[in-house]
């Protein structure tokens, strides 16, 4: 058993340890109950409770949430209309978001799945100082998609 500021009080009945705790105006706390024998500890269980979830606060302000923005090209896309959606990826991956750049196929486009794959590869070159390709180029039935991450800092 442990008092309130850390002091070992030793091994004793439950009893014991309960009688101790009233007399403190205090709860008695189990905090190892894994342990032989079982370690607890004389608190004020409130204020254990609300430093706990203080904590826990803490620890979700600090995790970041990564979203997953999606470019959508096609296979005869203009110069401009490329780089207007390049730099739309350039500002989602600055911020932290994951990029899925998608080309849809139409018709006979389909045959000519190279384009595709060529315009994926001038858009992770545009973007390469701020990503790191996730995922290759893929053809997903008339989709071929590719997932750019934002690149970690050191």
């Amino acid at each position: 058993m442990v008092d309130g500021e850390g002091n070992q009080l030793g091994i004793m009945p439950v009893r014991e340890a309960l009688k101790i705790a009233e007399e403190r105006q205090q709860d008695l706390v189990e905090i190892a109950p894994q342990a032989k024998p079982p370690v607890c500890r004389i608190m004020d269980f409130g204020k254990y409770k609300f430093e706990q979830s203080k904590r826990e606060k803490e620890a979700r302000k600090k995790q970041k949430i990564v979203n997953i923005k999606e470019v959508k090209l096609r296979p005869n896309i203009e110069d401009h209309d490329f780089e207007v959606k390049a730099k739309n990826a350039t500002r989602f991956l600055k911020d932290g978001d994951k990029v899925k750049a998608t080309i849809t196929f139409r018709g006979r486009e389909i045959v000519h799945t190279n384009l595709g794959l060529v315009l994926l590869q001038r858009l992770a070159e545009y973007v390469k100082d701020f990503s790191t390709i996730e995922r290759q180029p893929k053809l997903e039935g008339k989709n071929m998609i590719m997932i750019l991450a934002p690149r970690q800092e050191n």
